[in-house]
């Protein structure tokens, strides 16, 4: 099993990861742990994890925690994501302020998406007001995952991101306002919440409004302009 984890084709070393899965085997701990740092294929990390997820959280999550610390980015991200498959809340106390401001970005994510799933009720608007720090960071995907961490937190993120919106960094003012629009309606496009939210910053928020009720004007009255034009031709 450990040397058809290593196999040099990743089909192989997902089949393993599966096989390890189905058939739990606590001997196994160190070398799914270990291939989790260093495996390479996506697919074949999350089968890692979840082959993880079947053995005893005794055995599981201590060795897992040793992971946070590792110099290794991925290590330290598949650590973090293989605790969010498990779920168990004690782990909460992990979750360190260090993980979530990582320097890598992925380790930052992974990190942002545990918090999320391990926060206990009582301190989610402490977590909302750390994740509002990172607003404004990197480029679109890590900008879209914290988006939708500081959603899933709900209505407890509000005021953090009403105050991050007057930001006077336009990137991260116009990330908070984007993120609000997304949490007041989930079905917004993130690049759409993105545009609407920097329209809103270069304009400043009575402008913008005003620029909207403008363009809304003008596209009803060209479409009553079509509609009667339309019923003139059908008289005709």
């Amino acid at each position: 099993m450990a040397n058809a984890l290593r196999a040099e084709d990743s089909s192989v070393r997902l089949q393993a990861a599966l096989a390890a899965g189905s058939n739990p085997d606590p001997g196994l701990l160190e070398t799914l742990v270990e291939r989790c740092a260093v495996e390479p294929d996506f697919f074949v990390r999350d089968m890692l994890s979840w082959a993880l997820t079947r053995l005893s959280p005794e055995i599981t999550l201590p060795r897992i925690r040793q992971e946070l610390g590792s110099e290794r980015a991925r290590a330290r991200s598949q650590a973090l994501h293989t605790l969010s498959k498990i779920g168990d809340k004690s782990a909460w106390a992990w979750t360190t302020r260090d993980m979530l401001r990582d320097a890598d970005g992925e380790v930052a994510r992974t990190a942002w998406r545990v918090a999320v799933v391990l926060v206990p009720e009582d301190e989610k608007k402490d977590l909302a007001d750390e994740l509002v720090m990172q607003l404004g960071r990197s480029d679109r995907g890590v900008r879209l995952s914290l988006s939708r961490a500081l959603v899933d937190l709900g209505d407890v993120t509000g005021p953090a991101l009403e105050k991050a919106a007057a930001n006077p960094d336009p990137e991260v003012a116009a990330h908070a306002r984007a993120t609000e629009l997304l949490r007041q309606n989930p079905e917004t496009g993130f690049d759409a919440a993105i545009d609407e939210a920097k329209r809103v910053v270069a304009l400043g928020p009575e402008r913008a409004a005003a620029a909207a009720a403008e363009t809304t004007e003008s596209a009803e009255a060209a479409e009553a302009a079509g509609a009667a034009k339309r019923a003139e031709i059908a008289d005709c």
